[in-house]
């Protein structure tokens, strides 16, 4: 193991008596206290850095981050995963319209191009911590009256199913890696080109019909895929 390992995972032992928001001591301090250069030290907290487990504020420090929401490959509303985690959920409605669906949505939806869709952006936090970007289109006839004001620290789910009688009985969704645009790194307080997952989700009632599209950006520091492998009693290990 190099030193600069070595640096690194002793590092990683001092994150796990930190609490989120906590700022290592100063570089010359901790560098000091490791024996090492600060160079060296430089690069070791640059790689915890890309892992996502601390944060350099500029002129400020480095300060530990809390542990990265793990999301489970299932079907489940960002609100009821945040209340499961003892985290208080919540929405702030960014951006609402209602227009013609365009080809994309209308393939997505299975609408015709000139169907009326409702889009609503909106910043999803844990705790008031901005943790994804949410665009959320939806068809406009299956959600008459919808406003803006309705999706504000509420379920879009839980909405569904109380006004408009749709319940969430399937749902196809991709994930894959993305970077964060200057309009996202706003919203989501992170910098420009930090890596990200991109989620596109749609889903459909017990009748079949699509209800929603959705496209998330999910901050790559604060989140990440979990999946669970069991294999079956008498099953050979298979090849590692």
């Amino acid at each position: 193991m190099t030193k600069f390992h070595s640096i690194r995972d002793q590092l990683l032992d001092r994150l796990e008596s930190m609490v989120a928001g906590e700022q290592f001591p100063p570089e010359r301090q901790l560098a000091e206290s490791l024996g090492v250069s600060r160079m060296t030290l430089r690069r070791a907290i640059d790689e915890l850095i890309a892992q996502g487990v601390v944060r350099r504020r500029q002129g400020a420090g480095v300060f530990a981050l809390g542990p990265k929401l793990d999301q489970p490959l299932a079907a489940s509303s960002f609100t009821a995963d945040m209340l499961a985690r003892g985290m208080r959920p919540g929405s702030r409605v960014l951006g609402f319209e209602t227009a013609r669906a365009g080809k994309h949505i209308a393939r997505r939806l299975r609408l015709d191009t000139d169907a009326e869709v409702v889009t609503v952006l909106r910043l999803r936090l844990a705790d008031d911590e901005p943790i994804a970007l949410e665009e959320l289109t939806v068809p406009a006839d299956l959600v008459p009256g919808l406003a803006a004001p309705d999706l504000e620290n509420r379920s879009f789910y839980e909405l569904l199913h109380e006004r408009f009688d749709i319940r969430l009985a399937h749902s196809a969704q991709t994930i894959e890696p993305t970077l964060i645009n200057a309009e996202e790194s706003v919203e989501l307080g992170v910098p420009e080109l930090s890596p990200a997952l991109l989620f596109e989700r749609t889903s459909s009632g017990a009748d079949g019909v699509r209800f929603e599209f959705v496209r998330s950006v999910y901050r790559g520091d604060r989140y990440k895929i979990r999946t669970e492998l069991t294999l079956p009693p008498h099953a050979p290990g298979g090849n590692a």
